[in-house]
């Protein structure tokens, strides 16, 4: 027999968090790229505004993916270490950018090196066992 799907959570906290991210990076990008001259100061403003928009734009696609490809629904938290990386990419190849050191090779080697990290965290994640995850219906 086929089970019915399961009704999908409601996130209202992260949803909120992401949507102010988003639109706080965004709307600080649009200022700063109007409104200042590419000192120092407005540079890594623009850093920190492409990482909070980038987190907070990727928050959404990080829940669409797990909520497809993934066994159960995981914690906020990790949707939210997810668009992290996400963020954390964008900006480290912005900054590559500047310098004229990004091509293909190291932005696939980053992509790949925050992927490992995500993979190994994930996997210490489901190795850790409790004693509460035994199976009611087991006998000693």
């Amino acid at each position: 027999m086929i089970k019915p799907p399961a009704p999908v959570e409601r996130r209202w906290g992260l949803t909120l968090a992401s949507i102010i991210l988003a639109l706080a990076g965004w709307g600080g990008l649009i200022w700063v790229a109007n409104f200042t001259l590419p000192t120092v100061g407005p540079r890594w403003l623009f850093f920190a505004l492409w990482f909070m928009a980038l987190t907070g734009t990727a928050v959404p696609f990080a829940g669409y993916l797990n909520r497809r490809f993934a066994r159960a629904l995981p914690p906020d938290s990790v949707l939210l270490r997810q668009s992290i990386w996400v963020g954390l990419f964008g900006a480290t190849c912005a900054w590559l950018q500047l310098g004229r050191a990004l091509n293909w090779t190291t932005g696939i080697l980053l992509a790949a090196a925050l992927a490992a990290i995500e993979i190994f965290i994930s996997l210490r994640a489901r190795s850790k066992w409790t004693p509460d995850d035994t199976p009611p219906t087991a006998k000693r």
